[in-house]
């Protein structure tokens, strides 16, 4: 799996269409256990300019923070509210099908929850 370097990365993170010999590290960064964290971690390199600006408002320091707290919070809420669709968009955007990366998470899900119940009977249902 190739990865993009940092300039594609940061141009990813902010909207950027990679090219297709990246598709898979996509599929992997929308699909993978810790894909909400990665999504959030790119979500702030679009956030964090926006909230240096506020900082350089020629207003007192308390005003500028709380506008720099509320200004994130709103934006993390609002990119977190459509996180899905977000990542959904992106894929798409690749040039996969609609719903690929529900659908690839959805099959892991099953196959932990299938190991989680094999478990589960394996020690509690034996023998009954």
């Amino acid at each position: 799996m190739e990865r993009p370097g940092v300039l594609r990365w940061f141009g990813y993170a902010v909207g950027v269409r990679l090219p297709e010999r990246y598709n898979e590290w996509v599929l992997h960064d929308a699909t993978s256990k810790h894909w909400r964290a990665r999504y959030v971690l790119q979500r702030s390199v679009g956030i964090a300019p926006l909230c240096l600006v506020w900082l350089l408002v020629p207003v007192s320091i308390g005003l500028r923070l709380s506008l720099v707290l509320m200004a994130a919070l709103v934006a993390y809420f609002y990119s977190c509210a459509y996180m899905d669709e977000s990542v959904e968009h992106r894929l798409g955007r690749q040039g996969f099908p609609r719903h690929t990366g529900r659908q690839v998470r959805a099959r892991a899900a099953a196959v932990k929850n299938a190991e989680a119940t094999a478990r589960y009977i394996a020690r509690y249902r034996t023998g009954g």
